[in-house]
């Protein structure tokens, strides 16, 4: 296994630019999800305003990868937080982005209604599953799921609906029966779960054991070209704080809570941001192998032709 290191990542020439004095602002997209737990924790406590000093930290809230992509494609986005499915399609379309470093592991669960009558993965035959958007991290290991147990979804001639929900609304979704399951990031899977519906598939059956990307820290090339002393700055204020959330998870958990309130209107009993963070692992390494293999099932899931040699997009 592959696996590229912070301090490696960090030992880019810093060749300042004309073009890197005048940059009033930095954008940052994410998601309001604990998968996205670096980014929310940096956001409440400050971390990466004081990392960029003068420079305007501008965070836009994205509801999926797709949706992310999308801003990034039209340059509205400098730098990301996002999930492997749509970064390696970014990378696939020749989009101008480089992988700086992971944020987050495993953290997403198969959950089911709890008056489904679902108890199996092949149970899901005819029933409707909801993932964050169509073409996203949870949508192809969704389907990767449903090849393996002889299922498929009804665009690829099966009998299984795929929806697309944002994950804060799912537990909306649940309440009104207009979904039978979801393929969901924490912590919205365990605020499911804390209402009574059922896990059938854990972080670790969903794929690889567990030990599998979620998220990753992505930036626009160009934008890193001409400011790689703010890349660099940012990358920093990133390790601190996944190094912040692994050291001291209470306090995490409470940014966390802090923002969820803030970008959903919803306040997370503890307990539940307790059991979500038990499935989620923070991490900044990059794990190759692992992002080889997810753009296979992009291929698998008919979202590319081919699966591209990522390691030129790695930034090094």
């Amino acid at each position: 296994m592959t696996r590229l290191t912070i301090p490696t990542l960090l030992t880019l020439t810093l060749l300042t630019t004309a073009a890197a004095q005048d940059v009033q602002t930095v954008r940052l997209g994410f998601f309001p999800n604990l998968t996205h737990a670096p980014a929310l924790v940096g956001l409440e406590r400050g971390t990466f305003q004081k990392a960029l000093g003068k420079v305007k930290l501008d965070a836009r809230e994205f509801v999926s990868g797709t949706t992310l992509t999308e801003a990034f494609a039209a340059g509205q986005i400098d730098i990301a937080y996002v999930g492997p499915g749509p970064a390696i399609n970014a990378a696939g379309r020749g989009m101008p982005v480089q992988f700086l470093a992971g944020a987050s592991e495993a953290g997403a669960v198969l959950v089911v209604r709890k008056d489904s009558g679902i108890r199996s993965y092949r149970e899901l035959a005819g029933k409707t599953v909801a993932v964050p958007s169509l073409g996203n991290t949870q949508d192809i290991s969704l389907r990767h799921l449903l090849n393996e147990n002889g299922l498929k979804s009804r665009t690829d001639g099966g009998n299984v609906t795929i929806t697309p929900i944002a994950p804060a609304d799912v537990l909306a979704a649940f309440a009104a029966r207009r979904v039978d399951a979801t393929l969901v990031p924490e912590p919205w899977g365990a605020a499911l779960e804390a209402q009574g519906h059922r896990v059938i598939g854990s972080e670790k059956t969903v794929w690889r054991d567990g030990k599998y990307p979620t998220t990753l820290v992505i930036v626009n090339a160009k934008f890193a070209q001409a400011n790689p002393q703010l890349v660099t700055a940012f990358l920093k204020a990133h390790t601190d704080t996944v190094a912040f959330i692994n050291r001291s998870p209470a306090a995490a958990q409470t940014a966390v809570n802090a923002q969820l309130l803030k970008l959903t209107g919803t306040k997370l009993d503890p307990r539940v941001l307790q059991r979500a963070f038990a499935r989620t692992r923070f991490t900044t390494s990059l794990d190759l192998a692992a992002l080889t293999e997810y753009a296979r099932l992009n291929v698998e899931a008919g979202y590319a032709r081919s699966a591209p040699d990522l390691t030129p997009f790695l930034r090094r």
